[in-house]
Formats: structure tokens, sequence, C-alpha cells
């Protein structure tokens, strides 16, 4: 794949996106502050007596704040070591941008304005592959009691750019300041902070322990899977596999770990920022600490388990024994790999909770079946809670297909069943929660036979 070349219009416009990316994450704790004063609000107009009995609740709301200061020190730490693809320092008028609100559970796409035409990638390990953005897994030359003291500072600081006169900022930190401070003047609507939200659980489902056993419903099945089929692998000749909404990276990275040439695929700029963070900025086992089940009242057995802290990453990634090639590329599915470049490519193709981010479900599978080699192998685990069901914009477009239909398009581009099973599974769960919401998944193994494509190609 070659560098995508941008119009000025679209830099612009992915600027703009970005920036209100950006601008969620620098308004998490504010808009976390606004929950604990409501809760305040409410618990001073309790009568007296009901005071008495709750005496303990502000105590508890103290104890959130200081959870949310916890989390917003990992977001600042994460976003201190972002390097954005454009020059962010540029005054663009932001325009007004619609936002379809999603909050299926286990959605994993920020819906951009422009749909995000992105091909940046972040190659760990063998970075000839992306010269031009790569960041190698390597540990920094800094001690770690010197990082976070600087991290403390950071988190205090508000720069106000090229004109900061704050003993914190340096020279070679304006720039990264100006950008950030655009960033923080953009307004963005709580739909987008509530994705920061659903990062935080994500990272519980891919990096924490607590998310094992999430883990191995999903992940292990496909891991397993790929070590039967690709018996004879040598670290000279490893087979490749594509995983498409990789979100973390956590399943892209085992899957390198197996032996394989992996490559993840992520389109939200929320995944792409905090994947890039843990996969190259992690020095050690359990280096940070969050709290990603404070933002709900709802269905806690207790305080402490609701406040409960949750440490991660479980494992080093740089010490994973990724196999050579391992890669992470932002960018829409579709845009990135309905390329002449990518026909025949890959060995295997992993879908996990995947399928119905698509409008057009039938596009995801032809290109699946033009990407994989003859013989090659898709697996998929995942429901068909589709991302766009509930989009009603006249211009929207969402093609909601039964599994039986599933299949079928499937077969019709050349596609064989060869393993087939439903899964039960969670998605980003509380374990400790009083509710929990569970997926009947479908589970396949489909080996591409030798089959022309019906479709007709689109050049790109």
């Amino acid at each position: 794949m070659g560098d995508r070349v941008y119009t000025k219009e679209e830099e612009d416009l992915e600027i703009q996106s970005l920036r209100r990316i950006i601008s969620a994450y620098l308004n998490y704790p504010d808009a976390a502050e606004k929950d604990v004063r409501r809760y305040e609000r409410s618990f001073k107009k309790l009568p007296p007596a009901h005071k008495a009995l709750l005496s303990h609740l502000p105590l508890k709301f103290q104890r959130i704040r200081w959870c949310i200061s916890m989390n917003t020190s990992f977001i600042m730490n994460m976003l201190q070591a972002f390097e954005p693809p454009f020059d962010m320092s540029e005054d663009i008028e932001p325009e007004h941008v619609h936002t379809t609100e999603n909050t299926h559970e286990h959605s994993h796409s920020d819906i951009s304005p422009i749909g995000e035409r992105r091909n940046i990638s972040i190659s760990l390990g063998d970075s000839s592959d992306f010269p031009n953005k790569s960041h190698k897994l390597e540990a920094p030359s800094l001690d770690k009691e010197e990082t976070h003291a600087e991290c403390s500072r950071s988190t205090m600081h508000r720069c106000t750019g090229q004109n900061c006169d704050d003993e914190l900022c340096n020279g070679d930190e304006k720039a990264s300041c100006d950008w950030k401070c655009h960033a923080s003047m953009f307004s963005v609507p709580l739909v987008d902070v509530d994705k920061v939200r659903c990062i935080i659980r994500n990272i519980v489902r891919d990096w924490a322990q607590e998310g094992q056993r999430e883990r191995d419903e999903c992940y292990k099945p496909i891991l397993e899977e790929l070590n039967r089929l690709f018996p004879n692998r040598t670290r000279g000749r490893p087979p490749s596999c594509l995983v498409p909404g990789a979100g973390l990276g956590r399943l892209a990275l085992d899957i390198s770990s197996l032996g394989f040439v992996s490559q993840g695929n992520e389109f939200s700029y929320y995944m792409m920022i905090c994947s890039s963070f843990i996969l190259n900025n992690t020095r050690e086992v359990n280096e940070w600490t969050i709290y990603p089940w404070i933002h709900s009242n709802c269905n806690s057995l207790s305080t402490d388990d609701q406040l409960r802290p949750v440490s991660f990453p479980d494992i080093h990634p740089a010490s994973a024994g990724i196999t050579e090639g391992f890669s992470m590329c932002g960018g829409d599915f579709v845009e990135v790999y309905n390329d002449r470049s990518q026909e025949g490519s890959w060995d295997a193709v992993v879908t996990c909770f995947f399928l119905d981010t698509a409008h057009n479900i039938i596009e995801y599978i032809e290109i699946i079946s033009k990407i994989l080699k003859v013989g090659g192998v898709w697996i998929n685990l995942g429901p068909l809670l589709y991302h766009f069901a509930d989009s009603y914009g006249e211009d929207e477009m969402s093609i909601e297909l039964s599994l039986e239909d599933v299949k079928k398009v499937a077969f019709y581009y050349g596609f064989e069943l060869e393993v087939e099973k439903m899964i039960e599974t969670t998605y980003t769960a509380n374990t400790r929660s009083m509710m929990q919401t569970r997926y009947t998944a479908a589970y396949w193994t489909m080996k591409k036979k030798n089959h022309e494509s019906k479709a007709v190609h689109t050049d790109k």
C-alpha cells in the first residue's frame, strides 16, 4: 500500500476530526466531575434522617474524584506520547459536526464526519514497510521515577501555546502544547466523552488480568484454531494474518506471538491513540492503574467493587515474542484493503466483534474474500448487533442480514464452511456487576475456494 495523499480540504477535515477526539480525551475529567457534583446535589436534597443513614457517601464522592484524577493521569501521559499524523498547530475554523450517537455496548468505532480516510501505520518490530510513521518497541532511557514525576506535573499544567511562560514548558514542548490547546478549545458533545470511558473499559478487556476470562471466551478459540490450521509455522516463512477491527491490539499481538506476520487494522482514532501508547510505551507489567467502573452507580455490589483499581498491561508487549513484521494500520477497512495490491495477500483473516460495524456487510465479506489467498482461512467470532441499525438519516445505509443470509453471502464469494458453533461471551463486562449482558456469538472457520469474484472491482 502506498502512502495516502491528502488534498488540503481532506487534511483540514481530518485535523478537525482528530482535534475533536483529542478534545474528548481532554474533557474527560471535567465531564466526570460534573457527574460527581450531580451525585452531591442529590445527596444534599435528602432529609436529615436519610443523610445520617448515608453519612459515608461524601467520602465516597471524594474517593471517586481521586479515581478520576488517576484515570486522567494515564490519559494525559498517553496524549503526551501521541504524535499526530498532521500538523495540528494550524488555525482551522471548526465546522458544525453531526454526531451519530452509538450506544451499542460493543461499539468500537468513532463516527467521523468525513469517514476518516487514513492509512497511518504503526510498525512494531521491523519498521521497513512503514518508514514514515513507525515506532519500534524499545524501552526509553528515562527511569520510571523520573518519568512519573514528569507525568504528575504534566497533568497539572495548562499550557497556553507559544506564549506559554510556565516553567514546566520547555522549547521542545511548545508545538505539542499548541495542538493540545487547540484541541482543548474544541467543543465536543458528551457522547464523545462517553467513548473515552468506553476506551477505559476496553483496556480492561484487552490488557488487564481482570479481562482474562473475556479474552479466553473470545480470543482463545481463535488462537487455538490458528494454531491447528497452521501447524508447521516457521520463523523463516511465517504465515500472514490480518485482524480488522483490532481495537487496542491485544488479539493482533497474541496472533503475532503465535508465529504469524500479524497486522491489526483499526478505524477509530480513540483506539489507535491508546493502543499505540500501550504497545510502544510500556516499560513493565502492570505499569499503569485505572479505575474503569467509577462512572456508574448502578448494579454495584459495594463501593469497593465500584472503585476497585485495575492494573495493566498484564504482559510486556515488547517481551511477548512477537513475530517480525507485526504492525497496526489505521484506516477504514474498505478503503485501505479494497486495493489491487492487497488481493490474494493474506493467509488468514480474523474478525472478532467486527462484521456488524459495517454499513454494508456484503462489502466486508467481498473484500475479505479478495484479500485472502486461495485456500486461505477466515475465522470469525461475534454477534450481529449492527452499529448503524438505528441511523435514520436519508443518506445513511445499514444492511442488516440474518446469520443465515451472512453465510449465504460468504458462500457466494467462494467460502466453504469448515467449523461452526455458537459461543457465549461478553464485551467489556464488569465481572462484579449485578447486570451482565451476554452475547450468543457466531463462531466459524471458512476456507476460500478457487473462486473468481462475481463483483466488479473498483480501482482505487
